[in-house]
């Protein structure tokens, strides 16, 4: 069960739109094929009930609303209305798993919250609505007081409850403490349906999961990105792939969705995945060390079951200080290009020099290092000679260039809601006339060193859509305009040579 609209929305500065709350719950149902999802809080807001009717109406149309979830409270009628006006069908009612938040949160004893939870869930029944139920803070209330968790449950086990979720809350159990606590629950309540909700706060959520399963849970909670409430919650991508490759547990999850899932996720929340993070982090299918490289090519002494074609994505071999022959190898093949034994080492020899003074070598930089090696000119067919762009507040910017093609001189003019887009149509007068066509940008960043000041050097990395594959150019400088600009030059300079060059 994905809780990504629903727990992960809690993470400190995330709060999705109606309308991106609609695309990432058919995402995670119809793309990644999740079993169920828990989508919202009850009675958050009009426009929460909003999202989630537009969620349940578009859930229903499906055939898929009986996997909408929404979290409601021990309130009588209140939470029940709102997620039936909202045309749910699933009601995840929030009760207190441990004695101590029952006493000194809700100030009732344990007779008197069964008590509300009964009317609560035979009112949410005759409403058509399917119950589930939280046992909040369980981990802390089975660890302090067990006998109450137990009391609790045969208070209500006789209700017609669909899963009862048994949470992590803070995420203060270890894997141990996991076996233990959940073995008992699954032994003594076995005709009970038991999910576990675990956090990341030891960074055990993972291996919590294993614990579980192994003690014969099957549902879990995950979130995408692992987005939750302080150190969020069991990353889906991490928790598919452990429960497959280590347990043998079959799924519904489809894995060649996770990267875009994730994608999704992490441009409606602004929560940037680490670049390590495991599955979908960038750098995850990138071998570093020449020595890797070399066993892979050798083979694929370095491979495990983690391979990245199972996401849909590919394996990298980075280009550094610690590049070998094999790492040079494998980015010339994927670019198509052969270069004699002496060529290579002397391209090699470059490539680590730059390694050495920390430059960002990608394999796009490849075909430069070559021609530099090589002392080829192929690649100046167009040189920028002079570049003037002026910006204003509440005006047009504006750019005039002055460029040389084939050593021929052309110079123009251009406009538009910012430097580069300004220099982008400059530059477009001149090249429409030589049958060059810009293809689409699909990617722009922009960096700086990690505590640079006002002066640092700038690193703009463009990505382009060249249909068959892209292309990502760099370009430094310290002004972050030209670092586009040169950026710019590098990828239609690559354009022209791949035309000409037989």
């Amino acid at each position: 069960m994905d809780t990504t609209l629903r727990d992960g929305e809690q993470t400190q500065g995330v709060s999705f739109t109606g309308k991106e709350k609609l695309q990432i719950a058919k995402a995670l149902l119809q793309a990644l094929k999740v079993d169920r999802i828990e989508i919202a809080s009850a009675r958050v807001s009009e426009g929460e009930q909003q999202s989630v009717a537009a969620i349940n109406a578009w859930a229903a149309a499906e055939g898929l609303d009986d996997r909408i979830e929404v979290l409601g409270f021990v309130d009588g009628k209140a939470s029940v209305d709102w997620v039936v006006r909202a045309g749910g069908r699933v009601i995840n009612l929030l009760t207190k798993g441990s004695e101590k938040h029952c006493r000194e949160q809700l100030g009732k004893t344990l007779e008197e919250h069964v008590e509300g939870i009964r009317e609560t869930v035979a009112y949410a029944q005759q409403q058509g609505l399917l119950v589930n139920v939280y046992l909040e803070d369980w981990s802390n209330g089975y660890r302090d007081s067990p006998d109450y968790v137990y009391a609790l449950l045969e208070g209500i086990r006789d209700c017609g409850i669909g899963h009862y979720m048994l949470p992590d809350t803070l995420g203060v159990m270890t894997p141990d403490d996991v076996s233990a606590a959940l073995g008992d629950m699954v032994q003594r309540f076995p005709e009970l349906r038991f999910d576990f909700h675990p956090h990341n706060d030891y960074g055990l959520a993972t291996a919590n999961v294993m614990a579980a399963v192994k003690a014969g849970i099957r549902s879990i909670h995950c979130t995408i990105n692992c987005l939750g409430e302080r150190a969020g919650n069991a990353s889906l991508a991490e928790v598919a792939v452990v429960l497959r490759d280590k347990l043998g547990m079959e799924l519904s999850v489809d894995e060649t969705r996770i990267m875009m899932v994730s994608d999704l996720v992490e441009n409606f929340s602004g929560k940037w995945v680490a670049d390590n993070a495991p599955v979908v982090g960038t750098d995850v299918f990138t071998q570093t060390a020449g020595i890797h490289a070399d066993g892979d090519q050798k083979g694929g002494l370095y491979i495990t079951e983690l391979r990245p074609e199972r996401f849909a994505r590919k394996r990298s071999y980075a280009l550094g200080k610690m590049s070998g022959k094999a790492s040079l190898t494998h980015n010339l093949d994927e670019l198509g290009l052969e270069l004699s034994e002496e060529d290579q080492r002397k391209v090699l020899q470059e490539v680590v020099k730059l390694g050495d003074s920390k430059s960002v070598i990608t394999a796009d930089d490849l075909p430069f290092i070559i021609a530099d090696v090589l002392e080829r000119r192929d690649y100046h067919y167009v040189q920028l000679k002079n570049c003037y762009i002026s910006s204003g507040l509440d005006v047009d910017s504006t750019a005039s260039i002055r460029i040389e093609i084939d050593g021929e001189s052309h110079a123009a003019s251009g406009s538009g809601n910012g430097g580069f887009a300004a220099f982008i149509d400059a530059i477009n007068m001149i090249l429409v006339k030589h049958d060059f066509r810009m293809p689409p940008l699909l990617d722009f960043e922009v960096h700086i060193p990690r505590g640079g000041d006002t002066s640092a050097l700038t690193e703009a990395i463009i990505t382009w859509d060249l249909e068959e594959r892209t292309l990502k150019t760099r370009g430094v400088h310290s002004n972050q305009v030209l670092a586009a600009v040169k950026a710019t030059l590098r990828m239609i300079n690559m354009r022209m040579h791949a035309v000409r060059s037989p």
